[in-house]
């Protein structure tokens, strides 16, 4: 056995060894940031730290006490006392606030046995270039609080009003149909946060002049992967929410007096139809043409009949049989994904997300399979060539920072830190959020391999690298974007 097998054999053998080990770690691990006390790694150096203590140190202190010395040996056993007190408090207690001994409460005392709480400090950024792209971050949100209305006011404030009044500028107007396209294909914290979502479509209902549109939430979890192996769902018997039951469907359900229903497009991912124009109604995908002579993808898209009987194409908007014309202008999309790691790609956000809309099985038999496009900058061909998001809104409530361990994510792998995001350039947004929330959490929890989130690594196939392929494409299609921090303006409420 050479040397270094044989020291850790002894420490595994030993518990004096092994439990001194502990306590250094957890005093070295947690240094100046208390809020990493409550990482599991730390909760089990603990428990065996503070055995330590009982063994080896009380018993010391009580023997080093003699006559001549008494008062300072009372001091001694004081102090060990505390100290075996403090960690004893901490394993049967649970976690504590940062700011003290005081327990915190709610959800966060529930935080510690679902996943870590991460604090992250975002900075406010302003551009000193022409026509910057706005992001707008709401921090220390559950989802299921007050979020989205902070977010709404924040926008207002800096001149990207949520609502449109009186053919004034806005994002969505009283008789708009709304899609919320979220991420159906995993369950547990793979999923988007229903909380937020059930905000979002409240807001929507809120619109001050009232709203007489309609809501859909729907994805397209390609019918095959996923948690089940069958694709997406939107009927999940655990969910990213306070309610773990809270499906999206039970959101849609929530609202039954409004026109708020939910279409999982997987169930229609393989059925080839045309346009209504063309007087095909059915519901289905639509091949635009041959694969992307840049990116390789073929584009395909939704369209179907939502359940109060109005007809969508994704690409040209609402369709008026009675006068045989799409309104583009009334369909709204908020694209809402969950900020997390991929195996395959890095990061996955609001770029990535948009694999949601397209159809994986036709464009594959198409001979441009949109997953293997993503590589190449293929969901900015389908954010360009579909329908350009109205308004990314980012799930970063609960992520997963553990790089190519998404996008599947479990309660137990996920990181709490409460921040919601939005802007109109899903580029700008995904970086800004990668640089800023994801590798933070990643450096926070000691990971390693942190170039795979990093969107300054421009390495061939990386994270960085096809999200400029991606941002050229929307760039060619008119929209503004960009991935230069220089180049934004970063709000936070």
């Amino acid at each position: 056995m050479d040397p270094i097998k044989k020291l850790m054999h002894k420490a595994r053998q030993s518990f004096f060894i092994f439990g001194l080990a502990s306590l250094l770690w957890f005093i070295f691990r947690t240094g100046s940031k208390p809020t990493r006390m409550i990482y599991p790694c730390q909760q089990a150096s603990v428990a065996s730290g503070g055995l330590w203590l009982a063994t080896y140190v009380l018993p010391f202190l009580v023997v080093v006490r003699s006559p001549g010395t008494a008062a300072r040996g009372k001091g001694l056993i004081l102090v060990g006392f505390l100290l075996l007190l403090l960690f004893t408090l901490f394993v049967m207690g649970g976690p504590f606030n940062i700011t003290g001994l005081a327990k915190v409460s709610g959800d966060e005392a529930t935080l510690a046995g679902k996943g870590d709480s991460i604090m992250i400090n975002l900075s406010p950024m302003r551009s000193q270039f022409p026509e910057p792209s706005d992001i707008f971050a709401v921090t220390g949100t559950t989802g299921n609080d007050d979020a989205v209305t902070r977010l709404i006011a924040l926008m207002q404030s800096h001149g990207l009003p949520f609502y449109a009044q009186n053919d004034s500028l806005g994002i969505i107007g009283k008789n708009d149909v709304v899609i919320i396209k979220v991420n159906s294909q995993w369950d547990e914290r793979g999923g988007t946060n229903s909380d937020l979502v059930k905000a979002l479509v409240q807001a929507i209902l809120d619109h001050p002049q009232g709203f007489a549109g309609e809501v859909v939430i729907a994805d397209n979890g390609q019918g095959q992967y996923g948690s089940t192996g069958q694709g997406g769902s939107l009927s999940y018997a655990r969910n990213n929410a306070k309610d773990k039951a809270q499906s999206m469907q039970v959101v849609a359900d929530s609202f039954p007096d409004q026109k708020v229903s939910t279409y999982l497009w997987d169930t229609i991912t393989n059925k080839k139809v045309g346009e209504y124009a063309k007087g095909d109604m059915a519901d289905g995908y639509i091949l635009s043409g041959p694969p992307d002579e840049q990116t390789k993808i073929a584009v395909t898209y939704p369209k179907f009949q939502t359940k109060y009987g109005t007809y969508i194409s994704f690409k040209l908007g609402v369709w008026d049989a009675a006068n045989g014309s799409y309104n583009s202008q009334r369909l709204k999309v908020l694209n809402v994904p969950v900020l997390k790691t991929h195996a395959i790609y890095g990061v996955t956000a609001c770029v990535k997300h948009y694999m949601g809309v397209g159809s994986d099985m036709q464009s594959r038999e198409a001979g441009g399979r949109a997953h293997n496009s993503v590589g190449t900058g293929g969901m900015g061909t389908e954010m360009a060539q579909t329908r350009f998001p109205d308004l990314n809104i980012l799930d970063a409530i609960w992520i997963n920072a553990h790089p190519g361990d998404g996008p599947s994510t479990s309660y137990e792998q996920a990181s709490h830190t409460g921040i919601i995001a939005a802007s109109i350039d899903p580029a700008a947004l995904d970086y800004w959020a990668a640089k800023n929330i994801l590798m933070p959490t990643a450096r926070e929890k000691g990971y390693d391999d942190l170039e795979s989130l990093d969107p300054d690594n421009i390495s061939p196939g990386s994270f960085g690298d096809w999200l400029r392929l991606s941002l050229a494409e929307i760039q060619k299609a008119g929209h503004r974007a960009t991935m230069s921090d220089k180049s934004m303006n970063v709000y936070l409420a």
